[in-house]
């Protein structure tokens, strides 16, 4: 049996770990989604063209969202209910941002008007950038820390948590975001909009670095409580770095692959420069929350340790089978409809493989 404090940190990382896998998958739909602004111009079949690249796997990405809330609150109760009661308006707008985005998704296609897609393509784009800066507002505070009294009621006000280093990790959360999208989208679509996808990306790249640089040296300098967050923040600058020349090369796939080592060096350079902190009080560090004072019991933590070693592989193995199975670049005639689900999109795929042969 592992000690306590074995128990406490392993959990405080696997936390970590199913937020940077959400950030990952969930980060490129949330940037796909801004590029249906980005590319309003080019009509009504490209913006439907850019939502099929998501289509099969949007619904499939939450799953982690899902299950690091479930396991946050299940691990460490006292985190879950300092951090939903402090940021109780900020996550409720987040809430409702994410249900009305799935609305969109679902609800786009279901009427043939070219208003009423209108209407929800605005909703994407609200749906792609408002959760990115709510994410990033959420945790600049969370690794800044709040006023906390002693009975760990948070107390800073709602326009205490919109001070500038959270508004800043905001900006970087849609930038990096943005960017992971549009290289997601050169890689699921072909013609003049792939060649406008990698040139948008080439843009974008820069004001990501410069935000992206400011905030983690401010974060490492003012907020972190190791120095061993050092190399996942060089790893997270190198990454984006590395983004411009093999987007001149039209190097795709790499492309992409540092965009995933970016946001992964972000998270864990956040999650790493918080630990052992959960939620650090800024006007007394006696009432901050740690991995010691807000987990659960050492057989709770044993228990789900247990079951999560059993279907962790299972929702592994899912996801890369979904994204094995839709590896193929989006056409306007062999691609699923946004909003279907996985299986259903998967039925669609194999039937028309069936009818060719």
């Amino acid at each position: 049996m592992l000690a306590p404090t074995v128990l406490q940190t392993l959990w405080f990382f696997l936390i970590a770990f199913f937020f940077l896998c959400y950030f990952v998958l969930e980060g490129f739909d949330f940037g796909v989604q801004m590029n249906v602004g980005a590319f309003w111009r080019r009509g009504d079949g490209a913006r439907g063209t850019i939502l099929k690249t998501v289509g099969p796997v949007w619904d499939g990405n939450e799953v982690f969202l899902i299950t690091g809330g479930a396991l946050l609150f299940a691990a460490f109760p006292e985190w879950y209910a300092t951090l939903f009661s402090g940021f109780y308006l900020a996550l409720l707008l987040l809430l409702l941002v994410l249900i009305v985005r799935v609305c969109a998704f679902k609800w786009r296609g279901k009427v043939d008007s070219l208003r009423w897609r209108r209407a929800w393509d605005v909703v994407h784009v609200v749906g792609g950038v408002a959760p990115a800066l709510l994410w990033g507002v959420a945790f600049g505070n969370i690794v800044a820390g709040v006023e906390i009294d002693q009975h760990h009621w948070v107390t800073t006000s709602l326009l205490g948590l919109l001070n500038p280093f959270a508004l800043l990790a905001g900006v970087v959360f849609v930038l990096l975001f943005w960017l992971h999208g549009t290289l997601y989208l050169a890689l699921k679509v072909d013609g003049p909009l792939r060649q406008e996808a990698n040139r948008l990306a080439g843009i974008l790249v820069w004001p990501t670095i410069v935000a992206g640089a400011a905030f983690l040296a401010w974060f490492q300098l003012a907020h972190s409580h190791s120095w061993l967050t050092v190399i996942p923040v060089a790893v997270a600058a190198a990454a984006l770095l590395a983004v411009v020349p093999l987007n001149r090369a039209g190097r795709e796939g790499l492309a992409f692959m540092a965009t995933v080592a970016a946001i992964a060096g972000a998270s864990l350079a956040l999650f790493g420069g918080l630990f052992p902190y959960v939620l650090p009080a800024t006007n007394d560090p006696a009432n901050s929350l740690t991995v010691a004072n807000a987990s659960s019991t050492e057989h709770t933590l044993t228990v789900m340790l247990v079951a999560l070693a059993i279907l962790l592989p299972v929702v592994l193995a899912y996801t890369i089978w979904t994204y094995r199975v839709f590896r193929h670049r989006v056409t306007d005639d062999d691609s699923p409809a946004p909003g279907s689900g996985v299986l259903e999109a998967a039925k669609q795929s194999y039937r028309s493989t069936f009818e060719q042969h």
